[in-house]
Parts: C-alpha cells; structure tokens; sequence
C-alpha cells in the first residue's frame, strides 16, 4: 500500500468536503433568515451541515435512553424558605447535594413572577415567528453591536450545526440602549423585567452555592462571580428530521452559574451517570447549572448537557449566563485559582491559578468539541492524548480497535485534547478586548 498516495487522496477530498461545506454555510448565513427561514420554505431534509454522523439524538451510545428511560429523577428544590434560618439550612443541604452529584438542580417558588417568565416565553416567539424580512435587520456577527440575531454563534467552527436561531445581548453591567431592540410589542419592556428579577434569582442562587462550599454568603458575589449578564433566547423551530439532529450539541456551560428558563415542551437533558436525564418542564420553574469554573477546585462540577429538537412543535430557552467581567485584563486582571478556604493537604489545588478572560478564550476556542475544558487548566505535568482516529483513512487507523493505546507527544506541543493552537500558559500578555471580541466572540452560546 502507497501510504503517502492514500494519505494525500484524503486529505484533497477532505480539504474539497470542506470547501463545499463553508460555502453551504456562507450561503445559509448571508441569507439571514437562520433555521426559522427553512422552515418557512418549506424543506423536507435538513442541511448536511446539521448532521454529524458521530453524536446524533438516537444512536446505539445513548442506551435508548432519549425519551423518558431514565431511571433517575431530576432534583427540584422548593427555595420559598430561603429566608428562614431552619429552612434555609435544608435547602443549603439540598443545594450542595444536587451540585456535587449532578451539577444541576430545578428551583422553584423563587423570587421571579410566573408571569415575567411566562410573558418573556412570548415575546422570543413572537420575535422569531415573525416577517424574516423585519428580521434580518438585527441579523448579525458584528460584535460591536449590543443586540444580536443569528444562527449558531459557532457556526463556521462547529463540527455541526444546532437548530436553532438565537437572540443576545448583555444585560449586566451595561445594557443595551432601548433603541437597538426590536420593534416587537413589549419586548424591550420583558427583557429588562426579566433581567432585574434574573439578576436577583442568581444572587440569591450564589449565595446558597457559597454556603454550600462551607464560605460566607456573599462570598462569590464578592469575588465578581455576578459582575456580568449575557442573556441568550433560543427559538428551535419543528425540525421535519429531529432524529439528525439537536437544539443545542452536547456541552458543558462556561462559567460558574446559568439560569435557564425553558418552555413546556421540554426535550432538555442532562448526562448523569452515562444516562441522559430529561429535566422537565416545570410552570415556575428556573433550572440552575452550576458550570465549569475551577474556582471550587471540582466540589461542583461541570455536567454535559445538551437539547432536542421536534418534528411538530418549536422548544424556546433563555439562558442568562452570571459571570466575571471577561474585560478585566491587564497587570491588574483578578487572578482566580480553587478557593483557598477549601484547599487542604488531603485537597490540594486541581488547577493552576488564570485569568477569567483567558479560561473564556480557550472555552470559545473550543466551544464545539463536546468535551468539558477544565482539564487544559489542571495543575499536571504528565499529559496523555488519545489519537483522533476519525481523522485519519480506514486503512490507516492502525490500533483504532484498541482504545487503550495512546499517544504521548512531546509535553510542550500538548494538551488534554491533543496539539494545540490554544493561549500559550500562563498568559502573560492577554490580547487587547477587540481583538479577541473577534476571534471569540462570547455573545451567543448557551442551552
């Protein structure tokens, strides 16, 4: 066999597969009329570019566990006695469990109106299911601009595309001006309503995750961990093949909190114990994931989780994203590493000390992997990579039946995922804010 032959034979049909497919996706994107725009025309069968044919909603890895298998329940913790002393310490209780075993957990009688979530619920739809040419004003990658509508904020670097068309904007610290929303009826109103009760949910949620971690309750909040709010409405049109593929791709959150408002259709699930776990939808109900940040050096952990799609009806989310400011760079940028208080000889640190903005960076760098993006931070020197043998020829996937067989590059040259062309570490001289605003722009992921 002529391996040098075999080898540049597929990399020109790889290199021409992915010529064809950029250009698919340029087309759909300068169209500006996102996923909602092929439903309105009428299509039978999706775009390839939704498809990746290793992480489809029914395949043989999911145990037939897609709808309602499950032999877990998902936490739902009753958070009206927040402000009792004895009620108070239950919910900690319950708190501190559902986050170190799930990384998830469903509030319900918080401070949010029903109404405010219910009305937010309709404003999204509205937006979405009106004109696409009333749309496509708003229609834009443009990172200056404070209100955004587009498709899949990774959508020329994901290995597939998600169904779904997606509104953000950032509420906290400054938000937009009125101006720059949309016309629709109310809109401007709600979402300035839901992000006042929003913010208060979250850090009322901040406060018990920091008494869970043992910490003073505005401990978190202190830390910056509240001093910015993205807000992200996804509208997932009826998708005439569902079984290709998802609302939103298997990931894991950036960050330390997201709060998730879904619609009654449901199809939110969540990787517990290699099973997925639907979290259903609950009139009041507010989901709380408690993401990946180091900070608590793996007390609570980032969870896989991902969203289906349906042949009938739209699913609509919003998912309001607590974070550090990513801005805050420079000699004077607030270093985090794991919480001293919860650092001990038995627990030393898992992960070295960075900056919020460079933890951001690699998250967006990598935002469509899967794969969870602690491990590039942790405190190791003796790195192993798996080899991706999707990517090489069927006749050169020698040992692919051995999973056991890795591959250990020089340590320099490497990652947790392989070779990399990621922030060298530490990050000693950050790029400037409108830089990496371009190359990873933060606006538009989430459930």
């Amino acid at each position: 066999m002529n391996v040098t032959k075999t080898c540049n034979e597929f990399e020109a049909k790889t290199k021409k597969a992915e010529s064809d497919r950029q250009s698919e996706l340029k087309a759909f994107d300068d169209s500006k009329a996102g996923v909602k725009g092929l439903v309105d025309a009428g299509i039978k069968k999706i775009p390839s570019f939704f498809v990746d044919e290793n992480d489809k909603p029914i395949s043989s890895d999911d145990d037939g566990n897609n709808n309602n298998n499950s032999r877990f329940s998902f936490p739902i913790i009753d958070v009206k006695g927040v402000n009792d002393v004895a009620s108070r310490s239950e919910i900690i209780g319950k708190v501190k469990t559902a986050s170190e075993e799930w990384g998830f957990f469903q509030i319900i009688n918080h401070e949010m109106p029903v109404s405010v979530m219910n009305e937010m619920i309709e404003r999204v739809r509205e937006f979405n299911e009106q004109d696409a040419d009333v749309k496509k004003k708003y229609y834009t990658r443009d990172p200056s601009r404070r209100f955004q509508f587009k498709s899949n904020f990774n959508l020329y670097t994901a290995p597939a595309a998600a169904w779904r068309d997606s509104v953000t904007c950032v509420m906290a610290p400054n938000p937009p001006d009125p101006q720059e929303f949309p016309d629709v009826l109310g809109y401007v109103d709600i979402t300035f309503e839901y992000s006042k009760y929003v913010m208060k949910v979250g850090h009322t949620v901040y406060e018990l995750l920091s008494e869970a971690l043992g910490l003073n309750p505005s401990y978190l909040k202190d830390i910056g961990c509240a001093e910015t709010m993205l807000l992200a409405s996804h509208y997932h049109p009826p998708c005439p093949e569902p079984e290709l593929t998802f609302g939103n791709r298997t990931h894991v959150d950036i960050g330390l909190l997201t709060i998730l408002l879904q619609d009654q259709t449901g199809g939110f699930q969540v990787l517990h114990q290699n099973d997925w776990v639907n979290v259903p939808p609950l009139v009041g109900g507010l989901v709380i994931n408690v993401g990946e940040f180091l900070i608590t050096n793996d007390k609570f952990k980032g969870v896989l989780h991902r969203a289906l799609v349906f042949k009938e009806v739209p699913r609509i989310s919003v998912a309001a994203f607590l974070k550090p400011h990513s801005k805050d760079i420079g000699d004077n940028a607030r270093v985090y590493g794991p919480i001293k208080g919860l650092i001990t000889e038995e627990e030393p640190p898992l992960y070295r000390d960075t900056t919020y903005k460079e933890y951001e960076t690699f998250y967006l760098s990598k935002s469509g992997d899967g794969k969870p993006k602690l491990p590039y931070f942790r405190e190791q020197t003796n790195l192993v990579v798996q080899p991706n043998i999707h990517k090489l020829p069927p006749a050169l996937r020698m040992g692919s039946q051995n999973p056991s067989r890795v591959v250990k590059p020089p340590l320099e040259q490497t990652t947790p995922y392989g070779r990399a062309e990621l922030p060298k570490r530490p990050i000693d001289k950050p790029s400037s804010t409108e830089e990496s605003s371009v190359k990873y722009p933060f606006i538009g992921y989430s459930p």
